[in-house]
């Protein structure tokens, strides 16, 4: 884990102020537009009007942006922290599930203990109806340390039968069993303990984050607000965009491809025809994966079922998701398992340049690999961004590049 744990960059270095650099400008150019048209019609003694006007305007401009970029840092910091509490979160469900386990055996190891006390008890019991008065036996027996030293104090050991010999020694081996188990449960409850800070820890971590967010958002005056907002509309329609230009093209790549065998087939049967003799071309096998691509497919498909359901940290289904939960259930839906942190679907699979991406392969982002989408082919993706968010198409090119992988 620690390996894929680096530094996080600057916040001058964020993809906030590479992605505000085309949003941030679109809104500018509204905002200038509406001020040459306000210009237009002023005459010269309004000059200094307009120009406070620009002047506000602008400033208002470079807050939002500021804010987007402070804002986009901490929901990438929450991301992060978002990984860890999962991460957490499997630890402790898993050690709850051991200390479990482990309680319950030695509950039943302590039982066979009594049972074997039992059997002790009878032979003691016996001792005492025939040695007649004094301490009971039974009573000596439950009280001794060592249940040797009874019979070695009270009875000679070579008077012992063998069932009795074999008595005590079962009970020692129980006794010594159940203080091993309650041992072992004890410490597996202390390690459940401590692995349930640590949950906690993290899910403080991602809710200060997010109000810290909240609380930047909610300082925006209503100008402010407004050239976000926009700024957002315009960045949510370009995304639009791209995912409605992905999936013509994709359409018409599998026209012409459909319209490709419908050839090949027709001339296959023509030739069939001249040549009766000539055995038919059986065509090309298909290639290998031909399996793992319609999981892929699968895992698309499921994805795109869940497109507009909300962000939620944490989450991973069936009303909201974060980004691995998301990518974890679409690969489930398709039959394959995956881990559930990034830093654990990174490792999976095998390694794939960004150049030979396919359809359903996990793409990841940051040096941190803090966030994860899945590939739907034309430099597009479905992931879930953040929250505030919905799952959605976006282009691989809005955050920085980490790797990718093909699940199988």
């Amino acid at each position: 884990m620690g390996s894929h744990r680096k530094p996080r960059p600057g916040i001058l270095e964020s993809p906030a102020a590479r992605r505000g650099a085309v949003g941030a400008g679109a809104v500018a150019l509204a905002s200038a537009s509406l001020l040459t048209q306000s210009a237009a019609y002023a005459d010269d003694d309004d000059t200094p009007a307009i120009e406070e006007q620009r002047e506000r305007a602008n400033d208002a401009r470079q807050r939002a942006l500021d804010v987007r970029e402070r804002v986009d840092a901490l929901y990438r910091e929450a991301g992060t922290a978002t990984q860890h509490y999962n991460e957490a979160r499997e630890a402790s469900e898993a050690q709850q599930e051991r200390a479990d386990e482990l309680m319950s055996q030695a509950a039943e190891a302590t039982e066979r203990v009594n049972e074997a006390r039992r059997t002790l008890g009878t032979f003691a019991a016996a001792q005492y109806r025939t040695g007649g008065g004094g301490l009971s036996d039974t009573a000596a027996l439950l009280l001794a340390p060592d249940p040797r030293s009874f019979f070695a104090t009270d009875h000679t050991l070579d008077r012992l039968s063998e069932a009795q010999n074999q008595a005590v020694d079962d009970f020692t081996d129980r006794r010594e069993e159940a203080e091993a188990q309650r041992d072992e449960a004890t410490d597996a409850l202390a390690d459940l303990e401590e692995r349930e800070t640590e949950l906690a820890d993290q899910k403080e971590t991602v809710q200060g984050k997010l109000a810290e967010a909240r609380a930047l958002m909610d300082q925006l005056t209503e100008d402010e607000a407004a050239e976000l907002a926009e700024l957002e509309r315009l960045e949510r329609e370009e995304a639009e965009r791209r995912a409605e230009q992905a999936r013509r093209e994709r359409e018409e790549r599998e026209e012409a491809e459909r319209a490709r065998q419908a050839q090949e087939a027709q001339d296959a049967a023509e030739a069939e025809a001249e040549a009766e003799e000539q055995p038919a071309d059986p065509g090309t096998p298909p290639a290998d994966g031909g399996s793992n691509a319609s999981q892929a497919q699968a895992a698309i498909a499921f994805a795109e079922a869940q497109l507009g359901k909300p962000y939620v940290w944490g989450a991973t289904g069936p009303n909201s998701f974060d980004c691995s939960g998301l990518t974890q259930a679409a690969w489930r839906a398709a039959g394959v398992e995956i881990p559930r942190v990034t830093w654990d679907q990174v490792n999976t699979g095998t390694q794939v340049s960004r150049d030979a991406l396919q359809p359903g392969d996990l793409v990841f982002f940051y040096d941190d690999i803090s966030h994860v989408g899945l590939y739907t082919g034309d430099g597009m993706m479905i992931h879930a961004p953040r929250p505030g968010e919905a799952v959605r198409y976006e282009s691989i090119d809005v955050m920085p590049w980490h790797s990718a992988v093909r699940p199988s």
